[in-house]
C-alpha cells in the first residue's frame, strides 16, 4: 500500500470517528425546545466543563493559529499566548459573572441591558458579525487549505480544498448547533493538542535539540522596536487586545455562556487558561524556529513542511484529520456564533420576533460561507495571515471594547454617545494605520500602541459626547456589582 493510501486512510477513518463520536454525544437532545435560541445557540444549558474547556481551546486554536504563528518562525509570538491566560482571567471573574447575571445569550445583549437600548446591541453585533464574515471564516478556511496543500505536496487548487471545508463546516453549523460544535471541538481537541505536542518533540530531535545557526532574534522572548511584538506593547494595547478577544467576543463566550452555571463555566475557563499557559506556547512558535533551521525563510507554509518532514506516514494522516477538525470547528463555530448575533440581536430586534431559528440560521450560515470563498483569494496575497488578522481586527477590536468598558463602569451614558464613540474609533485606528493616511503611524508607533490610544481615545469620546452633546453626567456603576449594592453606594 503507497504511503498517500495510507495517509487518506487513515485520515477518512479519525474524521469519521470523530463525527460519530460527536454524534452519539448529542443524538437524542431536544431539538424542538420551547427556548430555540438556547438550545440552538447556547446548548440548552448543558455544557459541563471539559466540554467549555475544550470548545475555547479549539474554537481559538486552528490552521490560523498554527499556520500562521509558526509562519512567523521566532519565539516571540508566544507572547500572544501568555497574555491570553490574562484574558481568560478576566472573562472568568469580570465577565461571565456579568453574562450570568443577565443571562445574556450574546455578550452584546449586555449593553441592551446596561445602556437601555436596543440598537446599541444591534450596531455593535453588526460590527461583530462582519468581523466573523470578512476576516476570521475566510482566514481559517484559507489557512487550513494552505496547510492541507503544503502537508500532502498535492496540486489541488486551494479553492478546491476550501470548498470541502466550508460545506462540511457548514453542515455541522446547521444541523448541529453549538452543542455539536462544542462536543467535536473538545474530542478534535484532545487529539491536535496530543498530535501538536508529538511534532514538537518529533522536531527537536530532528535538529538533535541544537539551535546552533537560529538568529537571536528568532529565539528571544524580548522583542525590539522592530520585531512583530516590541516588548512595551506588553504595557499598553496587548492586554486590552486579550480582554476584548476573551472577554466580548462571541465566539468564545458562547461556549462560557452555556454551561448550566456560572461556577461549572468558570471551572471550564480555568481550565482552558492551564492548556493555554502549559501547552499552547510550545506548539505555535517551535516547530517553526526548527523549520527556519531545516528550510530557511519559507514563511506560512513552514508548519506543513516541518510537519510532512517529521511525522511517518500514518501519523501524518491522523494529524491531518486533527487539522481538518480543527479547521472545521473553528469556522463552524464563527458560523454559529456569528448566527446567533444576526438572529438575536438584529432579525428578532428588526425583523420577526419569532423567527424558525433553525431556518433562519442556515440562511445566514450559507450567505456567510460564500461570503468567505469569495475571500479566500484576498488572503492568499498577506505576507503573514496572522499579523494580518491582527491589523484588519484592530479596527474593530478596541471601539467595541470601549463601548464594554463604559457599560461596565458607568451608567447614565447615553447609547449614542457610544454608538458615536466606535465609529471615531473606527476611523482614528483607520487614519492612524493605513498608509495613505496623513496620521500614519504617528511617532512611529506600533500598532498595538495604537489600539491603546484608540481605546483611551473613544472611552472619553463617549463620555465628553455624553456630557456636552446629551447633557448628562455619567455615573460610576459597577455592572458586576448587585442593584443593592449599588444603591448602597448611591
Amino acid at each position: 500500500m503507497s504511503s498517500s493510501t495510507i495517509q487518506v486512510s487513515v485520515f477518512i477513518f479519525v474524521t469519521a470517528l470523530i463525527g460519530f463520536l460527536t454524534y452519539l454525544s448529542c443524538r437524542g437532545q431536544n431539538r424542538n425546545a420551547i427556548n430555540q435560541n438556547r438550545e440552538y445557540f447556547l446548548a440548552g444549558g448543558g455544557l459541563a466543563w471539559y466540554f467549555v474547556a475544550g470548545s475555547i481551546t479549539l474554537t481559538n486554536l486552528s490552521t490560523d493559529q498554527l499556520v500562521g504563528m509558526n509562519g512567523n518562525q521566532m519565539a516571540l509570538l508566544a507572547l500572544w499566548e501568555f497574555s491570553a491566560v490574562v484574558g481568560l482571567f478576566v472573562l472568568a471573574k469580570v465577565f461571565l459573572p456579568v453574562y450570568y447575571r443577565y443571562k445574556c445569550t450574546t455578550t452584546t445583549q449586555l449593553l441592551e441591558q446596561r445602556y437601555h437600548n436596543k440598537h446599541i446591541r444591534a450596531v455593535i453585533s453588526s460590527l461583530f458579525f462582519l468581523g466573523s464574515a470578512l476576516i476570521f471564516c475566510p482566514a481559517v478556511i484559507y489557512s487550513g487549505a494552505l496547510f492541507m496543500q503544503s502537508m500532502f505536496n498535492v496540486e489541488l487548487p486551494l479553492m478546491y480544498i476550501s470548498v470541502i471545508f466550508i460545506v462540511v463546516g457548514a453542515l455541522y453549523a446547521i444541523f448541529g448547533g453549538l452543542r455539536a460544535v462544542a462536543v467535536s471541538d473538545t474530542y478534535s481537541g484532545v487529539l491536535l493538542l496530543t498530535m501538536a505536542v508529538l511534532v514538537v518533540i518529533l522536531a527537536l530531535q530532528a535538529i538533535d535539540y541544537n539551535f546552533d545557526g537560529i538568529p537571536a532574534e528568532r529565539l528571544t522572548l524580548i522583542g525590539d522596536d522592530e520585531s512583530p511584538i516590541p516588548w512595551h506593547t506588553l504595557l499598553t494595547g496587548m492586554i486590552f487586545i486579550q480582554m476584548f478577544y476573551w472577554g466580548t467576543n462571541q465566539v468564545i463566550t458562547q461556549r462560557a455562556m452555556a454551561a448550566p452555571s456560572l461556577k461549572e463555566a468558570q471551572k471550564g475557563v480555568f481550565a482552558a487558561a492551564g492548556i493555554r499557559l502549559l501547552i499552547v506556547p510550545s506548539i505555535i512558535v517551535i516547530p517553526g524556529i526548527v523549520s527556519y533551521k531545516l528550510f530557511g525563510d519559507v514563511g506560512d507554509s513552514a508548519y506543513g513542511r516541518i510537519v510532512a518532514e517529521v511525522l511517518p506516514d500514518w501519523l501524518s494522516g491522523v494529524f491531518a484529520a486533527a487539522m481538518a477538525a480543527a479547521v472545521l470547528t473553528t469556522f463552524n463555530s464563527n458560523l454559529n456564533s456569528a448566527t446567533a448575533l444576526y438572529v438575536c440581536d438584529i432579525h428578532e430586534a428588526y425583523v420577526n420576533d419569532a423567527p424558525n431559528v433553525p431556518r433562519l440560521s442556515a440562511y445566514v450560515t450559507v450567505l456567510l460561507c460564500l461570503v468567505s470563498l469569495a475571500l479566500i483569494p484576498v488572503y492568499a496575497q498577506a505576507d503573514s495571515i496572522i499579523n494580518l488578522i491582527q491589523e484588519l481586527y484592530g479596527l474593530l477590536s478596541m471601539p467595541i471594547l470601549s463601548v464594554f468598558v463604559v457599560g461596565l463602569l458607568f451608567r447614565n451614558v447615553h447609547a449614542n454617545a457610544a454608538i458615536g464613540s466606535v465609529l471615531f474609533g473606527v476611523s482614528l485606528y483607520a487614519s492612524m494605520t493605513f498608509k495613505l493616511s496623513p496620521l500614519y503611524s504617528p511617532f512611529g508607533l506600533h500598532y498595538i500602541h495604537l489600539m491603546f490610544v484608540t481605546l483611551i481615545s473613544c472611552v472619553l469620546f463617549a463620555l465628553i459626547v455624553n456630557k456636552v452633546i446629551f447633557k448628562q453626567t455619567a455615573r460610576f456603576s459597577l455592572a458586576i456589582e448587585s442593584d443593592d449594592e449599588q444603591e448602597a453606594k448611591a
